[in-house]
């Protein structure tokens, strides 16, 4: 499992996977969110605005992120 930090307090989930460079760029991010193959806190996520914040558990393409707040 991977930790990731972020500055303030949410990030948009399609950013986070850019971020951390599961999704190379913002239209695989779409279209991995949309085929329901990411999930946040243990269920299926479809939005790609979902607002994620520290201490929230993101899966994808077999990873596990946890997200932390900047310190």
């Amino acid at each position: 499992m991977d930790t990731i930090e972020i500055r303030g307090d949410s990030i948009r989930l399609g950013q986070l996977l850019k971020l951390h460079g599961i999704a190379e760029h913002g239209a695989m991010a779409k279209d991995m969110i949309a085929d329901g193959e990411v999930s946040v806190n243990g269920e299926v996520e479809t939005r790609r605005g979902a607002t994620i914040r520290p201490g929230d558990r993101i899966e994808a393409l077999g990873e596990v992120i946890e997200v932390a707040a900047e310190e």
